[in-house]
């Protein structure tokens, strides 16, 4: 989603004029996810008693007598942690265009790291389930996460070179030109089945595809090309700049921000920078606000995190 004006920024010293207290966080909170009139998440009544005393449940439906809160089976859920610092996280996460570690994040908000990195992975959660399939002129490419050769061992170098892709995790990602939303996903090879699978999950049938010139696209239709094995980028209208973009700062985001991201949690580090890149056009309060409503009929315990396996594409 895009403006004509350049979205509006929002500064910490206006955030900390917005959010002096709990109270206006929750307020906010309140008004992002049910826009004022606040529902029951178990039965969708709005036959709802206010009893702010009760904290920290301070809602009860008068129809199936649920008590709850804003954090009632959200992304939040059962999180112990006053709302003025989720409001601050979600900034914070928000206004970092390669990220924020957890490390950070737990130094500003007074919290551990593993509660920040909870917190975190839950942000990115928002970003899990990807929208209606690219249209018009799409660039796809691919891309190898994972350490650098240079910095290895001789050993260490040599031992992944004999290894699938590398020692690598793959990665695809698609650009739609004429809106510039993006979308990514590991991938368990670069074969032409597996790439062209991603093509036909998140493309609409006769969309142009711009690709590079790697023989796994070739037997694509209504497809072009650019040859970067023979230094071409860009051939008319012909290029694949936008989607290598998403690399060139996931990467910086990976070695300047995370500095290690294992392979189990790698789709949601994806999830997180081409969910942010997707909100880019919103003003800050607005992509705040889009983070907190897709937050809603969502869950990720720690236990889920640590212990399940994440699969590809979400």
């Amino acid at each position: 989603m895009r403006k004509s004006d350049p979205p509006h920024n929002l500064s910490l010293f206006q955030l900390t004029e917005m959010f002096p207290d709990e109270a206006s966080a929750e307020a906010w909170l309140i008004e992002q996810r049910w826009g004022g009139e606040v529902c029951c998440p178990q039965c969708g009544s709005v036959s709802v008693q206010a009893r702010p005393t009760r904290k920290p449940q301070p809602f009860r439906c008068r129809d199936c007598g649920k008590d709850f809160s804003v954090k009632t089976d959200t992304l939040m859920h059962s999180s112990p942690l006053p709302c003025r610092k989720w409001v601050w996280a979600i900034y914070l996460f928000r206004v970092n265009p390669k990220g924020i570690s957890s490390v950070q994040l737990a130094r500003v908000l007074g919290v551990t790291q593993k509660t920040a990195w909870h917190m975190l992975h839950r942000l990115r959660e928002n970003f899990s389930k990807f929208e209606q399939a690219f249209s018009g002129t799409v660039e796809v490419d691919e891309a190898h996460i994972g350490g650098r050769f240079k910095s290895m061992h001789h050993d260490k170098r040599e031992e992944n070179r004999l290894k699938p892709n590398y020692g690598k995790t793959v990665v695809a990602g698609a650009r739609e030109q004429e809106t510039g939303r993006y979308r990514a996903s590991v991938v368990p090879a670069v074969t032409a089945e597996v790439l062209q699978g991603f093509i036909a999950e998140h493309v609409e049938d006769g969309a142009r595809i711009y690709t590079d010139d790697s023989p796994a696209y070739d037997s694509l239709t209504n497809h072009a090309t650019v040859n970067h094995s023979r230094g071409q980028y860009v051939d008319g209208e012909v290029t694949t700049n936008g989607i290598e973009s998403l690399w060139a700062l996931f990467k910086r985001a990976y070695w300047g921000t995370w500095h290690r991201v294992s392979p189990k949690h790698l789709q949601r580090y994806l999830n997180e920078i081409t969910g942010r890149l997707n909100l880019r056009g919103l003003d800050a309060l607005e992509q705040m606000g889009e983070i907190v409503r897709r937050m809603d009929g969502k869950r990720l315990t720690l236990r889920d995190l640590v212990g399940a396996k994440i699969p590809a594409g979400g």
